[in-house]
């Protein structure tokens, strides 16, 4: 019987609110003002856990797409793994690893016209990787030998755009590293390989995309003079990310020298450290608005003890206990949490819901790597803010109830 009146005042005065005298509906629009304050508080955490949780999760799926987990390479600066196919097979037997890509690396000179000449480096695989094929905007991601018999090349937009190249378009390579075999010859000849534009790429990583094009593995390393069985590095892939580090350093533990093993957290540290700072800094700044509504209560709940002080004696007169009368605004306050907290996350979950179908909010992809802002929803992200806050709401009651359960009933009935 107590907990139902406790509902049923609690809900007069969520719904119901009027104060004394003149402007007696402004009461009612103090109360919601503090539950649209908890559902605005609400969705800007929660559109900020889910937009920062969206950017780390594409710029990861960018980066592991272009470079895989773990890179492993020679300790020796710019000196090839010369038994590349042997240690593909043994890394391949490793538990944990479910795919390794041999790759070769070479810095070249493209040439596409008499002044249209730039640097960039090619990186020839077996075949592109499934994050960079989906990303191949113009053309096909097919870097065989074409049926005139040229070598294919799939080039980054901002290559293409710079140098003016179309799919299709012929590129001329002029590989400038000399080998060490090279220099006892005497005279530095540079090689030379011409490349047909089978495809071009779009990551909106602007130091991808400006800097590497991708060619088939044997033309690279024929371009680059290596050996059949040599390497670059190797990309290696692995069933679970969380073991990314622990596996590097079992490799090099195998293996040992030369063979050196770096993530990709270690390859691209500055970028991701950027991704941290925002999931640290930016839901506690916007984490803020939430506290600051839910502080908006303690006024809200005085507001209307005040306004009902003489209903609040003539209760204790009839024989209502402090504590029925601390529970109802107990009650009122996690009720003003709970409703600002649904419509927040109805609000949040639509306007993400749309984003993530639509792209409503675009970007510059110079600055942020990707055209839209970017949407990661997690369960996990809504459960937790809706009981925090909530909790928090009830706690921000927790002082004005007190105030309520020390009326005195005279002083009340007589309080103008």
């Amino acid at each position: 019987m107590p907990a139902r009146f406790e509902r049923f005042m609690s809900l007069r005065y969520l719904w119901g609110a009027e104060g004394r005298k003149e402007g007696r509906s402004f009461l009612r629009f103090v109360v919601y003002v503090a539950v649209a304050g908890v559902a605005l508080g609400v969705a800007a955490l929660l559109l900020a856990l889910a937009i920062v949780r969206g950017f780390s999760e594409e710029i990861e799926e960018k980066i592991v797409g272009f470079g895989a987990h773990i890179q492993v390479s020679s300790y020796v600066q710019d000196e090839p793994l010369d038994q590349g196919t042997s240690l593909r097979a043994q890394l391949r037997e490793m538990r944990g690893i479910s795919a390794v890509s041999p790759v070769v690396e070479q810095p070249v000179l493209l040439r596409h016209s008499k002044n249209e000449i730039d640097g960039a480096v090619l990186l020839g695989m077996d075949r592109l990787p499934t994050h960079l094929e989906q990303r191949v905007t113009v053309g096909d991601p097919a870097v065989e030998l074409t049926d005139g018999g040229d070598p294919g090349l799939v080039v980054g937009q901002e290559m293409a755009a710079r140098l003016g190249l179309e799919v299709g378009d012929l590129v001329t390579a002029f590989a400038l590293q000399q080998r060490e075999n090279e220099r006892s010859v005497g005279g530095q000849r540079p090689r030379v390989t011409q490349f047909r534009v089978r495809g071009i790429y779009d990551t909106s990583l602007q130091d991808i995309d400006d800097v590497y094009v991708f060619g088939d593995a044997s033309t690279a390393r024929q371009l680059g003079a290596l050996s059949s069985p040599s390497v670059s590095r190797l990309n290696v892939t692995v069933s679970d990310p969380s073991r990314i580090d622990s596996l590097a350093a079992q490799i090099e533990n195998q293996f040992g020298f030369p063979v050196s093993a770096r993530t990709i957290y270690q390859q691209y540290a500055g970028l991701f450290a950027w991704v941290d700072l925002q999931q640290s800094i930016i839901p506690l700044v916007i984490g803020v608005i939430v506290i600051v509504a839910a502080f908006n209560i303690i006024g809200t709940l005085l507001m209307l003890i005040l306004e009902k002080t003489r209903e609040i004696g003539v209760l204790k007169s009839l024989g209502t206990s402090g504590r029925t009368l601390k529970r109802l605004f107990l009650v009122l306050g996690l009720l003003i949490g709970g409703i600002g907290t649904s419509i927040g996350t109805t609000l949040a979950l639509g306007f993400a819901l749309l984003q993530k179908h639509f792209g409503l909010v675009s970007l510059p992809a110079e600055a942020y790597y990707m055209t839209t802002a970017p949407i990661g929803l997690n369960p996990l992200d809504f459960l937790l803010v809706a009981v925090v806050t909530i909790l928090l709401c009830g706690a921000s009651a927790y002082i004005p109830a007190r105030v309520a359960a020390r009326v005195e009933p005279v002083k009340a009935i007589r309080f103008e």
